[in-house]
């Protein structure tokens, strides 16, 4: 037999309130005296009454819902950005309501998902947005941030990394550790991402008379490991190499290992992200770390704003980071 659905009339009449009243107290930032709040709570909890976010929302028009979409999780440094964002939402008082794409691309079926549950705002992440979605979700006034990438011309707000500053001062400090034959092995090639890491790094060489070798990679330990098969057994190889994150970096090190090549001493190799894996003792991968942590919390309050309607136009936020040299590379007796 189906358990009776205990409801927030029944909490009303014991705590001798109004049913908007305990509405109120179950919604995030909503004002209820600390008196009220307790009486409500106490006999919530009494008759084990559970509010239904979802028939809040319809009645509110307001869920605190923010969806979540994501579509390389297999790169480990993206289910660390899921964590993070949870929680941080979480404690802002709102869910995540995370969707997985297979296909590179948000779908219709998605938004329309996106549009059942009434999400407050959506946060892209890894995957490609067409101007229809855009579009759509602008129609819904449903806000759309993009993490961890840009898009030029974008009526949607971003936060980035400064990707192409982070290529350029990683091209100068391996070339100021001697290095002379340098390759850097992409991710994938329509992303912001990977495209401004290579344009910083083969920039900076480019000013010291050397052009880099551009190999292109997917983001995916499986890339980098088939494109070092392949470069690391010619004459000719390269005695530096720059990854567009640290998965494909982690492909290189083991091929390199496999191939009987020293590192560092015969290669060096600079990954990107700082994932927890890189700092793992067989890889002591040196890498550009992201500020992740600032980088989401930007990310949620420019979100959260736009929500509330405090936003003005489009705004692209870039952030730092830093390099963290661990192992991977081999540095002059004098550095």
């Amino acid at each position: 037999m189906k358990k009776k659905q205990i409801n927030a009339i029944e909490v009303a009449k014991l705590a001798n309130v109004s049913q908007s009243t305990v509405s109120r107290v179950f919604t995030p930032g909503a004002k209820v005296s600390p008196r009220t709040q307790k009486r409500v709570l106490e006999a919530a909890q009494k008759i084990g009454y559970r509010p239904n976010a979802l028939a809040r929302g319809l009645i509110t028009n307001k869920t605190n819902i923010i969806g979540l979409v994501m579509g390389n999780i297999q790169n480990p440094f993206y289910p660390e950005i899921l964590d993070e964002f949870t929680k941080s939402l979480y404690e802002k008082g709102y869910h995540v309501l995370f969707f997985h794409t297979k296909n590179d691309a948000i779908t219709q079926d998605e938004v329309s998902q996106f549009l059942e549950y009434n999400v407050e705002g959506v946060i892209v992440t890894d995957v490609l947005l067409s101007s229809n979605v855009v579009s759509k979700l602008s129609t819904h006034d449903i806000p759309i941030i993009l993490f961890n990438r840009y898009t030029q011309d974008s009526t949607c707000h971003s936060v980035c990394c400064d990707n192409y500053s982070a290529g350029m001062k990683i091209g100068e400090y391996l070339f100021k550790q001697g290095h002379q034959k340098f390759t850097y092995i992409t991710g994938r090639t329509n992303t912001s991402t990977s495209r401004d890491r290579e344009r910083g790094f083969a920039e900076f060489l480019l000013q010291k008379g050397i052009k880099p070798v551009i190999e292109e990679g997917d983001y995916t330990y499986e890339a980098g490991y088939t494109v070092a098969m392949r470069v690391l057994k010619n004459r000719n190889r390269p005695d530096a190499i720059f990854c567009a994150n640290d998965i494909v970096a982690l492909g290189v090190i083991d091929a390199a290992k496999i191939l009987g090549i020293s590192i560092p001493n015969e290669l060096s190799i600079v990954g990107f992200d700082d994932i927890s894996m890189a700092s793992w003792p067989p890889y002591s991968l040196t890498t550009w770390q992201q500020p992740v942590k600032e980088m989401i919390e930007a990310t949620i309050n420019m979100l959260l704003n736009t929500v509330d309607g405090e936003a003005t136009k489009p705004q692209s936020l870039l952030f730092s980071g830093k390099l963290l040299e661990r192992k991977s590379v081999k540095l002059l007796k004098n550095s």
